[in-house]
């Protein structure tokens, strides 16, 4: 065997890369299975009761990915031709691939993601739309939370309340996209349940911080999520004995979220090492949850090529801009895989280019 096949790869590119614990796996073995279709497979329905409990709503629905929970969410709250308001900087606009657009002929109207994920109060009222046959008609308006591309940054409870009032003042539903609701909770040192107060609707995920293989999960009122099944069902989204992805997704609520915060903990601890490398830059107080943005200020060397001799030597992460980089911090990497994780960068940045000279 040589050097390469016996150096652990350390693989910071996303939390969904995580690998289900023992306890996953033996739940997935001894799954008792139905027709989810038929509404008859009893593990997906133990798990749609404890997922809707959990967050504190009626009802619960399982799909198979964020991206579909989103979709389907959002086709069910609009028609052809309504508009949602959304950030120019979340994942549905940004990363699902204009699904809303192409699959439900929803417009998506974007106002701007301020630094912390928030989008401002006064962006939103200005962006619903009057009552005129010129406009589409505004329906929905959409959360993120943690925010992916503002630094996994988490959205609090009292900043939630506002928009769900305004909304509803407005005679508007709220989606509340949760693929990190239960970082957001541990960050912020909350119950879940006051992060979800008030929403119409929410999605999370349960193959990112919570470490299962693969599914995600809608939540809302009974006649909400009754609608959400129809949709589901439109997008191919029926998955009959699916009790092997709800088992993993009940051990994932049960043994996962207490132990987000060592994810929390291990970002820290990279993001405090990067802001020592020199050629590197973070802003070390944007880093609250399992998310860590930096970038390269190297001459002569960008993301893409840092990424490269990155993975060359086992340690993988994300490039997300010509000088951006993104690791995420997940179950299975430890501390001491962050301090190689240091290691290496330091050692990939330890060369003669020169400094970027700052810009005047």
């Amino acid at each position: 065997m040589g050097l390469k096949d016996a150096m652990k790869t350390i693989d910071l590119r996303s939390d969904t890369v995580t690998l289900p614990s023992q306890e996953m796996r033996e739940a997935i073995y001894h799954a008792e299975l139905g027709d989810d279709v038929f509404c008859d497979d009893p593990t997906v329905n133990r798990f749609e009761r404890i997922a809707a409990e959990r967050v504190g709503k009626e009802a619960a629905l399982l799909v198979v990915s964020g991206t579909m929970g989103n979709l389907a969410s959002i086709l069910t709250h609009c028609g052809r031709g309504a508009e949602v308001i959304l950030g120019d900087r979340c994942h549905t606009f940004i990363y699902e691939a204009g699904g809303i657009s192409a699959l439900g002929g929803i417009h998506p109207r974007t106002v701007p993601n301020q630094p912390d994920g928030t989008l401002r109060l006064e962006d939103i009222e200005a962006a619903i739309r009057p009552d005129n046959v010129h406009f589409p008609r505004t329906r929905l308006v959409c959360l993120e939370n943690t925010h992916n591309r503002c630094d996994g940054a988490p959205l609090t409870a009292e900043y939630t309340a506002q928009v769900v009032d305004l909304a509803h003042r407005r005679n508007l539903a709220v989606h509340l996209d949760g693929a990190r609701i239960f970082n957001a909770a541990v960050a912020l040192g909350v119950d879940v349940k006051e992060l979800t107060r008030g929403v119409d609707s929410l999605s999370f995920c349960l193959s990112k911080g919570l470490a299962a293989p693969v599914g995600s999960v809608i939540c809302g009122s009974q006649s909400f999520i009754a609608e959400a099944r129809r949709t589901r069902k439109m997008l191919g989204g029926g998955m009959r004995q699916a009790g092997i992805i709800a088992a993993a997704g009940i051990v994932a609520l049960d043994q996962m979220v207490g132990r987000i915060r060592d994810d929390h903990d291990n970002a820290a601890r990279l993001a405090t090492g990067i802001a020592r490398i020199d050629g590197l830059s973070i802003d070390l107080a944007r880093v609250q949850t399992n998310i860590v943005y930096f970038d390269v200020m190297t001459k002569g060397l960008d993301a893409e090529n840092l990424v490269r001799q990155l993975g060359a030597r086992g340690v993988k992460v994300l490039s997300t801009g010509p000088a951006r980089l993104r690791a995420v911090t997940h179950y299975g990497i430890s501390a001491d895989d962050i301090d190689q994780t240091l290691s290496t960068l330091a050692d990939v940045m330890r060369s003669d280019r020169q400094p970027v000279p700052p810009q005047s």
